[in-house]
């Protein structure tokens, strides 16, 4: 039984107020006083109960039980139906000749605040692979240069300079992501051409191989450095199939946008530096973290390098 967070009495205590001048004949003052309320709530519980029992002790909603100007079912349906032929709620509002807010209102309780919530919600495509290596997902985040003597996080945004000045550029986080077990290889670089992507897979490429595990297949988005001529060049060399992800759905390189967010949170924005020399030298501490430490939601629990310990000695396991 709910009882709204700011009640005085709850309902054992609703009860006894009413037992107490019902069966003791305390008087309605009394009681209420007792249990630190006014007479006047005193006589609504008496009121309640004597017309409902126990049960008209329990909190009602406060909804209101009528909406005399309430938006009418047919209105509601025309603007459901002119909502389906994706028209906006301003364009509805001027056919209907009523107030955008009202039909703003509407729209919001009906489920179609947004447009996109015409279309059928796309199924989750989870998956994971069985075989460390089997694929790995490569991605790039932009990070703006950290000035020296820190940024907004240590100055504060502004900081009675004008806007603008003393910008650094960017910084380029190019992350490889195994699919099996979670396993991340991370490097900062200078930018995120073709040369630069060929020479960040080949170390991932390798890095992995140090581990024990052989990389097949790479994953990445259609960004420029991955359908050059030089990438498929890159990949026929190394043995590796080369999967793209469709065109505008970031979610087909899930593992890795999803490491993005949170490396983002567990390193580049999780203190204030006072220079990017100062934010990459902390990378490496924090993916050694995330990497044999930090229990994976996805794994069970485990952290990263377990899985693989675990996969790498039991091969035919089944993990999931």
């Amino acid at each position: 039984m709910n009882v709204h967070g700011n009640a005085k009495l709850s309902v054992p205590t609703r009860l006894l107020l009413v037992r107490r001048v019902l069966d003791q004949g305390w008087s309605v003052a009394v009681a209420a006083a007792a249990v630190g309320v006014s007479e006047r709530t005193g006589w609504k519980w008496l009121a309640r109960f004597r017309a409902e029992g126990e049960a008209g002790l329990a909190d009602r909603s406060s909804v209101a039980r009528r909406i005399p100007r309430r938006t009418s079912p047919a209105r509601e349906r025309v603007i459901r139906g002119l909502r389906r032929l994706r028209m906006t709620g301003a364009e509805i509002a001027e056919c209907l000749a009523m107030p955008l807010s009202t039909v703003s209102a509407v729209l919001r309780r009906i489920g179609l605040g947004k447009r996109s919530r015409l279309e059928p919600l796309e199924p989750p495509n989870r998956y994971q692979r069985r075989h460390p290596g089997e694929l790995v997902h490569i991605d790039v985040k932009k990070l703006g240069r950290v000035p020296e003597g820190g940024g907004h996080r240590i100055h504060g945004r502004g900081a009675g300079k004008p806007r603008g000045h003393g910008r650094s550029g960017w910084e380029f986080v190019h992350v490889c992501v195994d699919d099996a077990t979670r396993v991340a290889y991370v490097e900062v670089l200078g930018d995120e051409r073709g040369v630069t992507a060929v020479g960040f897979l080949e170390r991932a490429v390798a890095h992995y191989a140090a581990l024990g595990v052989t990389v097949r297949a790479v994953m990445t988005d259609n960004g420029s450095p991955y359908v050059s001529t030089l990438h498929a060049t890159t990949c026929a060399q190394l043995g590796l199939r080369h999967h793209r992800t469709r065109p505008y759905r970031p979610r087909t390189n899930g593992k890795a946008e999803r490491f993005i967010q949170t490396m983002l949170n567990g390193w580049a924005y999780a203190a204030a530096y006072y220079n990017s020399m100062h934010r990459a030298s902390a990378l490496p501490a924090w993916l050694e973290f995330y990497n044999h430490r930090r229990p994976h939601g996805s794994l069970s629990k485990q952290a990263p390098a377990t899985r693989l310990a675990e996969l790498l000695n039991n091969p035919a396991g089944n993990y999931t």
